[in-house]
């Protein structure tokens, strides 16, 4: 049985806001608009990612969730 792999909701929009801002800032030296603009979507999604891991955080991982003691 293969395992499944589970990536937190929100990751992949802030690591690829990351490197769009990255990509964005590269350019500012060929182009200052074109690169400001990039720079600017990268860094919408780098927040919109984090508001998604800050909203779905650890509390909402099976795994991470405290287990409740039977009541006798």
């Amino acid at each position: 049985m293969k395992q499944e792999t589970k990536v937190r909701e929100g990751a992949i929009p802030t690591v690829v806001g990351t490197v769009v801002t990255g990509v964005g800032i590269g350019l500012r030296t060929v182009n200052p608009v074109l690169g400001w603009g990039i720079a600017g979507f990268g860094l919408a999604h780098v927040f919109l990612g984090a508001i998604d891991l800050i909203e779905h955080g650890p509390a909402d991982n099976k795994m991470m969730q405290m287990k409740e003691e039977p009541q006798q």
